[in-house]
């Protein structure tokens, strides 16, 4: 009788990168990205292990313009392989001021054809255009029944809060088609802590659902994931196909004294056989300051299950 071999993450795998994106390609590497403190480029790392990132091959493929609407505040960034490309989306803003108390971020995307991403040439597609120009960001892609979807957040004039989550389908990596749908505005009280916030999206297809996970409220100690989910075979622009849990299903532990759990995206397991949450936690609360100006959101991964067809995320440890 053979014994599976337990994995252990050494936690935090990547520090001061808040925002973490995960994404296991074909060739055994797991490549990351993440806010970079300064917000001022976008890295890229390599490793065969998560363990491995904190120490693996790293490389800037990306900086921010000099002026112009990509010159400041670059967040979130998510690296994706689709369909031969490497891509990465990002916000940007031309100025680290707000207007309405509102940032002025949009979305861009930037390709490369290269096998390798961290040596190719990233060539600039251009912004994310939506149906609206406003304050938008965190935009991450998926496949579905041969469909290329896209889901992001942005601020709605019409709906009180900071920002909401979107569902559009996509023509290709870079251009949306069709009217999108609106998933999910900040309603519960979770959401509303500091800021009404939905936004920071990640899609996992698992025991015929399909999954969506996303961040609520300021990006403080009170910063927690929510979770969406449609049935795989469902019309997923069709907003009553999905539904929302009411209770936050990952928060801060003081136990753990990890704080702000959130952004998260998905990958597996070096063997292939469990589910890692990849997140950003901060080891203290906050004491005074704007939180983004704090870089102590470290990168974490951890395992976890599933019941009842349903994630079961645990508590950050």
């Amino acid at each position: 009788m053979s014994i599976s071999k337990v994995t252990v993450y050494h936690n935090p795998i990547v520090r001061e990168r808040a925002d973490p994106w995960v994404y296991r390609h074909t060739d055994g590497y797991y490549y990351f990205t993440g806010s970079v403190p300064g917000y001022q480029e976008i890295e890229v790392r390599r490793s065969k292990t998560l363990n491995g990132l904190e120490e693996g091959e790293r490389a800037t493929v990306w900086r921010a313009h000099a002026a112009g609407p990509m010159s400041a505040l670059i967040w979130a960034p998510e690296i994706h392989y689709i369909r031969g490309k490497w891509y990465i989306y990002f916000a940007a803003a031309a100025s680290s001021e707000t207007k309405n108390n509102i940032f002025q971020h949009r979305m861009f995307v930037i390709e490369c054809e290269e096998a390798n991403p961290l040596e190719g040439l990233w060539n600039e597609k251009g912004q994310i255009k939506t149906h609206q120009e406003s304050f938008s960001l965190d935009g991450t892609a998926f496949e579905h029944r041969d469909r290329l979807y896209y889901v992001w957040a942005q601020k709605e004039p019409a709906i009180p809060g900071n920002s909401n989550l979107y569902l559009s389908e996509m023509s290709n990596p870079w251009t949306l088609k069709g009217t999108p749908t609106l998933l999910t505005i900040p309603e519960f009280d979770w959401e509303k802590i500091g800021f009404s916030v939905n936004e920071g999206a990640a899609v996992l297809v698992r025991y015929g659902k399909v999954f969506i996970t996303y961040s609520g409220s300021a990006t403080d100690e009170n910063y927690q994931m929510g979770l969406l989910w449609a049935d795989q075979d469902a019309d997923l622009l069709d907003g009553y196909a999905w539904h929302k849990s009411t209770v936050p299903v990952f928060e801060s532990s003081e136990k753990a004294a990890q704080f702000g759990p959130g952004h998260n995206s998905f990958t597996r397991s070096e063997d292939g056989q469990q589910d890692v949450l990849i997140y950003h936690a901060r080891p203290e609360k906050i004491k005074a300051g704007d939180p983004l100006d704090n870089p102590n959101r470290h990168a974490r991964a951890q395992l976890f299950h599933w019941q009842d067809g349903m994630p079961v995320f645990g508590e950050p440890h």
